[in-house]
């Protein structure tokens, strides 16, 4: 049996589909969020002039951030697959949301 599994994103600001995903970190803590092309537009202008006169860490990359991730939590493709199994709606990429982990959780507690 064939399965197509669809996935949309929504803005997490107001509901709208989403054009697009944005990382941002403040504080040492890593932030994402989905974001539709207004208001994609709209962080980014609020950003700039922070941005503007603040001043790049060189010392940080994605790529050491990627690879600090802890590995004794499940891995997202175990949930996501979990999650398609059950007929939940779950991007094939990115973060897996909050509300998904936690469902797999109750089920595998």
């Amino acid at each position: 049996m064939a399965k197509r599994v669809q996935v949309i994103h929504t803005d997490d600001i107001d509901g709208s589909e989403a054009a697009e995903t944005i990382a941002f970190a403040l504080d040492g803590i890593n932030y994402s969020i989905d974001l539709s092309s207004a208001n994609a537009k709209k962080l980014r202008d609020a950003f700039a002039p922070y941005i503007a006169a603040g001043e790049r860490d060189r010392s940080t990359s994605r790529r050491t951030t990627t690879s600090r991730r802890k590995s004794s939590g499940t891995a997202a493709t175990d949930i996501r697959a979990w999650a398609a199994a059950e007929g939940m709606q779950v991007s094939s990429r990115g973060r897996v949301s909050a509300e998904v982990r936690e469902a797999y959780e109750r089920a595998h507690s």
